[in-house]
């Protein structure tokens, strides 16, 4: 087992990008290399960045990687009130999706936070 798959951070990414995976499903065909592409990409980058992070040298480097996950998280939020607004998701999928990047990001903060502090 790598390091970073005992990370609840982590995990928590992995189950945001399988619900934005499942959201996207239901996107029109013509979307396929828009908005489905783009907000999968961004919720696969949070894990992936913050498994990369896990393999810097140091602990600055390691909040750096934290950083840009939680721009994709915040780059999720954005794709998804377009999508909203476009009639591709419901309100109930973007308030599940909202929900779960609140708490994505809150998680990513605290994880910055003691990898600033420590």
């Amino acid at each position: 087992m790598f390091n970073f798959e005992k990370l609840d951070v982590w995990n928590e990414a992995i189950n945001f990008a399988d619900q934005v995976y499942r959201v996207t499903r239901a996107f029109p065909d013509d979307e396929r290399f828009g908005l489905t592409n783009q907000m999968r990409r961004a919720a696969v980058s949070i894990s992936s960045n913050i498994a990369e992070g896990t393999s810097r040298s140091s602990r600055a480097d390691f909040a750096r990687f934290i950083e840009i996950a939680t721009g994709s998280v915040y780059e999720v939020v954005s794709q998804a009130t377009v999508s909203r607004r476009q009639g591709f998701i419901g309100q109930a999928d973007f308030d599940s999706l909202y929900g779960a990047a609140e708490k994505q990001s809150r998680m990513l903060s605290g994880l910055k936070r003691s990898l600033e502090t420590t």
